[in-house]
C-alpha cells in the first residue's frame, strides 16, 4: 500500500491483512485563509494512518458542509470539491476502521445536531467503552437511537457516531459544556477535532495514547494528527494537545480547559512504525528514536554478514542504524514498484502465486552470493517475512538473517491499531526458534523491549506497550463488548438508512447539508 510519505506498507503481498494504521485528524482556523485546501493537504501528510475513506467539513460562521466518501484522499477531492467548502474554519479525516466497517456511512467527519445546533466530528483513536456509551445513548431518547444522534440512526456504527450523538443530546447545552460534560465518560484512545459553525474544538485522551498537535499559522490555528500536517501548510508547531486537555478555538483566541488529569500512556508503536518519520511526538523524533532502534538491535543481536538492507521502506532507519553499529555495509537489496498503490483490483492466480513480486523484485547482482541482514519494523503473521527471505534465496543469497526492531507482537491492540487476532499472531505461539524456522531465515532477532523504550528516550511509564506486554494501561471490558464490529450488531432506530439516497447528490440530515462525493456510490471500484 503506498504512503503519501513515501513509505510502504506491510501488506506487501495481496490480502494480506497487517497492521492497519489509526486514523489522521486535522483541524484549522484561520479566517481569510482557503481553510479546505489547508485541510486537505494537512490530510496528504497524513494518509499513511488511513487510506479507507476521507472527508472534509468547513463552516462560515452560519452553516456547516461536509463532503466525504470512501478512498484515498486524492481520490475523494478534486478542486470542484474543494471549491464547495468555504468557510474560515474546518476539520478533516483519513480513515482506517478500527470500530465499524468501511461504508460511506461510516466514514467522517460524523454530524449530529439540529439545524440551529450542529457538530461536526472527526476521532484518531478507538473507544473501548463503545457499547456503554451506545446505551447511554439510547437512554438519552427513550431507548431508541434517536434523531439526535444523527448518523447513528442512519446506518453509522462507529464510536465516533456515537460520540457525536452524546455530544450533541442535550440542545439547550453549549457544546463546550457538553463536551467537558461527555469527555470524562470515555474509555480508551481518542485524539479528536471537531466544531461547530463557529468554533474549532481539539481534545485528547487522559493517556495521550494516540498523538496530538497544536500549530500557529499567521492568521490561526492548525490541530493535528502529526507535527509532519503542520509543516506542510506551513504552520509552527507550538506545542502538543496536553492529556486530558480540551482546547477551544474563535474569534476571541485560544483557550484551554481540564476535563480530566494527565496520565501518559502514548503508543510506542507510533515510534516503531505508524508515524512518519519526520514527524516529532514528545520531543522525540520518530526517525532517530528509529535509527537508534537499529543500533540497538545490532548490539543485541551481531551476525557476520556482507549487507544490511531494509524491507522497504518502514525499515529503512533501522537498518541504517544497525549498519553504523556493525560496520556492515548499508544497501538496498530490493527494489519497489512506485506506482502499485491502493488498488481495487484483485490480482490474477497467476500473480498472487508470484505475491510479493507485485511490488518488491530483488537486485541480483547486489545480493547474489551475499550473507544478508534484513531489517524490518515488527513481524505479525509471519507470511510476508516467509515471502521476502524466500524470494531473496531465489535470487542467489547466501544467509538470510532477519532482525526486527520491535519485540515480539503477541497481543492485539483495542487503542486504535488493528493488528490480526492473537491467533493469528505468530508470536504468540512460537517461540523465536520456531519464528525463524517458519519464516526460513537462518537467523531471527528481536530488539529488547527496553532497548526500544530507550530509543524513543520516553520514561517507561509513560509508554503503552501492550502489544508487546499484554499489560493494557486502560481497562478493558469483557470480549464481548469489544472489536470492530461491535455496533454492528441489532439495535433499535428510527428508520433504515437509504443506501441510494445516502451516497449520491446531497441530502439534509438533521438539518444539517450534506454533500456525498461524486460517485461515492463505486467510490470502493476506482482505480
Amino acid at each position: 500500500m503506498a504512503r503519501a510519505d513515501g513509505r510502504l506498507s506491510h501488506d506487501l503481498l495481496p490480502g494480506e491483512r497487517l497492521p492497519q494504521d489509526a486514523c489522521g485528524v486535522f483541524g484549522v482556523w484561520a479566517p481569510g485563509e482557503e481553510v479546505a485546501k489547508l485541510t486537505y493537504f494537512g490530510l496528504y501528510a497524513l494518509q499513511h494512518r488511513g487510506q479507507e475513506a476521507a472527508g472534509i467539513a468547513t463552516s462560515d460562521g452560519r452553516r456547516l458542509v461536509v463532503y466525504k466518501d470512501i478512498g484515498l484522499v486524492s481520490q475523494v477531492f478534486d478542486e470542484a470539491a474543494l471549491a464547495s467548502l468555504q468557510g474560515h474554519l474546518a476539520i478533516g479525516h483519513c480513515r482506517y476502521s478500527t470500530t465499524g466497517r468501511n461504508t460511506w456511512e461510516n466514514a467522517q467527519p460524523t454530524l449530529g445536531g439540529s439545524g440551529d445546533h450542529t457538530v461536526a466530528l472527526t476521532h484518531n483513536g478507538n473507544l473501548v467503552n463503545t457499547a456503554a456509551l451506545r446505551d447511554l445513548l439510547a437512554e438519552a431518547h427513550g431507548g431508541q437511537l434517536s434523531r439526535s444522534g444523527g448518523e447513528v440512526g442512519r446506518g453509522s456504527t462507529t464510536d465516533t457516531a456515537i460520540l457525536t450523538g452524546l455530544l450533541t443530546a442535550d440542545e439547550d447545552l453549549p457544546l463546550e459544556e457538553s463536551a467537558m460534560r461527555v469527555l470524562p465518560q470515555l474509555r480508551g484512545a481518542f485524539s479528536l477535532v471537531f466544531c461547530d459553525e463557529t468554533t474549532l474544538y481539539a481534545a485528547r485522551d487522559p493517556q495521550g495514547v494516540r498523538p496530538l498537535v497544536l500549530g500557529r499559522l499567521e492568521r490561526g490555528w492548525v490541530v493535528a494528527s502529526e507535527t509532519a500536517a503542520l509543516d506542510i501548510v506551513g504552520a509552527a508547531v507550538v506545542r502538543e494537545v496536553e492529556p486530558g486537555e480540551l482546547i477551544a478555538i474563535d474569534e476571541n483566541g485560544l483557550r484551554t480547559r481540564r476535563f480530566a488529569e494527565a496520565a501518559p500512556k502514548r503508543c510506542v508503536f507510533e515510534w516503531v512504525y505508524l508515524a512518519r518519520p519526520d514527524t516529532t511526538i514528545a520531543g522525540r523524533e520518530v526517525y532517530d528514536a528509529r535509527v537508534e532502534m537499529g543500533r540497538r538491535l545490532a548490539g543485541e543481536h551481531p551476525v557476520e554478514a556482507d549487507l544490511v538492507m531494509p524491507t522497504p521502506e518502514s525499515g529503512t532507519p533501522a537498518a541504517i542504524g544497525y549498519a553504523e553499529a556493525s560496520g556492515i555495509p548499508f544497501g538496498h537489496g530490493l527494489v519497489k514498484n512506485a506506482y502499485v498503490g491502493r488498488t481495487f483490483i484483485a490480482p490474477s492466480q497467476t500473480i498472487r502465486q508470484l505475491g510479493i513480486r507485485l511490488k518488491l523484485n530483488p537486485l541480483r547482482d547486489v545480493i547474489r552470493g551475499k550473507r544478508l541482514v534484513v531489517v524490518d519494523d515488527s513481524i505479525v503473521r509471519g507470511n510476508t517475512q516467509r515471502a521476502l527471505v524466500r524470494m531473496l534465496r531465489e535470487a542467489g543469497a547466501a544467509e538470510v538473517h532477519v532482525r526486527i526492531s520491535s519485540p515480539p507482537v503477541r497481543w492485539p491492540c483495542f487503542y486504535g491499531i488493528d493488528f490480526a487476532t492473537r491467533a493469528e499472531l505468530i508470536a504468540a505461539g512460537l517461540e523465536v526458534e520456531a519464528v525463524c524456522a517458519s519464516i526460513g531465515a537462518d537467523s531471527l532477532g528481536y530488539i529488547s523491549e527496553d532497548s526500544m523504550i530507550e530509543a524513543t528516550a520516553q520514561p517507561r511509564s509513560a509508554l503503552c506497550t501492550a502489544c508487546f506486554s499484554g499489560t493494557y494501561p486502560i481497562e478493558l471490558p469483557d470480549t464481548d463488548k469489544l472489536g470492530k464490529d461491535v455496533l454492528e450488531l441489532p439495535f433499535p432506530v428510527e428508520s433504515e438508512p437509504d443506501p441510494d439516497s445516502v451516497r449520491i447528490g446531497a441530502l439534509d440530515v438533521e438539518g444539517v447539508r450534506v454533500t456525498a462525493g461524486a460517485g461515492g456510490a463505486d467510490a470502493v471500484r476506482r482505480p
